[in-house]
């Protein structure tokens, strides 16, 4: 297969690894969230690739999402031969046993640890045809990324650059003793709460206490949000000018619900608000006493 379509144009296909702990007490979602967590388990799903796909080129990590119970990886590539080689890795076990070993070692876990996966290219569950590469790569290639690297992705991508020139971090120890936050609930001032998708009530009390602060919310909503991107919060600041301050509140989380669809959570509306010094809101929404 050649690295150019037949329009002349360079290869390029998409494909979601998604990954779930085996190991009773590990859950590598509720890890990702977590600063440190996070770093480590980007440095082990990186080495991966390395070492499935043939070196350091030919994909490159979009973002890696919250898909409960697994953690979505999502993966560009760019090169047929990187993504054939990646394919070969996965369908032979490789991809799982380095997988396991990077965790084991990265994260202190015992050498029994595994790691449930599932791959898919859009809609089609590649596991089910893995015996037939050319049909993988074909539905790879035709799943086209829909989205540019995320910005935490850049920013792990940055950290890991930095290490590669400084002193290793210290590694993170996980034991069964320990429980981190669930993964379907978010930590705020030292309390936790449970995480869900952002309701019209929500929109409402939004709109109701954030003011003329809600340009501020809406760039940090926008750090992890194409739709509220560029130009995006100053032309709803003049589409609904006359309107008030409400409605451009509330069209500003209306646009978010409507690009995040499922992933429009409370916890990233509180990490917004944190963000904009409005904690007081914030603990208003929770419904936490003053």
């Amino acid at each position: 297969m050649a690295d150019k379509t037949a329009d002349g144009g360079a290869w390029t296909g998409c494909a979601v690894m998604f990954l779930q702990s085996l190991f009773p007490g590990v859950d590598l979602l509720a890890l990702y969230k977590g600063e440190q967590g996070k770093f480590i388990i980007f440095k082990v799903l990186k080495l991966t690739l390395r070492d499935s796909a043939g070196g350091l080129g030919g994909y490159d990590i979009l973002k890696v999402h919250d898909a409960e119970p697994f953690l979505g990886v999502e993966v560009k590539f760019v090169d047929v031969a990187a993504c054939q080689q990646f394919l070969e890795s996965y369908s032979s076990g490789a991809v799982l046993q380095s997988l396991n070993q990077h965790a084991c070692r990265l994260l202190g876990l015992p050498q029994d640890f595994t790691v449930r996966t599932q791959l898919k290219a859009g809609p089609q569950n590649l596991d089910l045809c893995l015996d037939q590469l050319a049909v993988c790569l074909q539905h790879i290639h035709l799943s086209q990324p829909e989205r540019l690297r995320d910005e935490e992705i850049d920013h792990l991508e940055q950290q890991l650059q930095s290490q590669a020139l400084g002193p290793a971090p210290q590694t993170l120890t996980v034991t069964q003793e320990e429980s981190p936050v669930p993964s379907n609930c978010f930590k705020f001032q030292n309390r936790v709460f449970e995480d869900r998708v952002l309701t019209p009530a929500d929109v409402q009390s939004f709109s109701n206490g954030v003011g003329r602060q809600w340009k501020h919310v809406g760039r940090a909503l926008g750090k992890s949000c194409r739709a509220l991107k560029g130009p995006a919060i100053d032309n709803l600041a003049y589409e609904y000018e006359r309107e008030g301050l409400y409605e451009q509140a509330y069209q500003l989380l209306s646009r978010f619900i409507q690009a995040e669809g499922r992933a429009a959570k409370l916890s990233r509306l509180v990490r917004a608000l944190e963000d904009s010094k409005l904690t007081s809101l914030a603990e208003n929404m929770l419904g936490m006493q003053p």
